[in-house]
């Protein structure tokens, strides 16, 4: 019995840091570019934001603040949502 509780234990816990690690984050900055090819948005800050293919960008413009909603995939961070903000 003590064996199952401990087996179901390590389950979850392994199961609640995945989570956490998927969950997304946001960031406020200033728009530095727009590259509607690579899909990406750059902040005044350097960091690069990699968007959907087929997000509609058509409403950023450059120097507009924005809110950035995202989430690490491997080593690119990879845009969920962008708002004016």
């Amino acid at each position: 019995m003590r064996s199952n509780i401990l087996s179901l234990a390590l389950i979850a816990s392994l199961g609640l840091g995945t989570a956490v690690l998927a969950a997304s984050t946001d960031t406020s900055g200033v728009i530095k570019s727009i590259d509607t090819k690579a899909m990406t948005v750059v902040l005044e800050d350097g960091t690069t934001y990699h968007l959907p293919a087929g997000y509609d960008v058509k409403p950023f413009k450059v120097g507009e603040k924005v809110v950035v909603s995202w989430e690490m995939k491997g080593t690119l961070k990879e845009a969920t949502a962008l708002k004016a903000g």
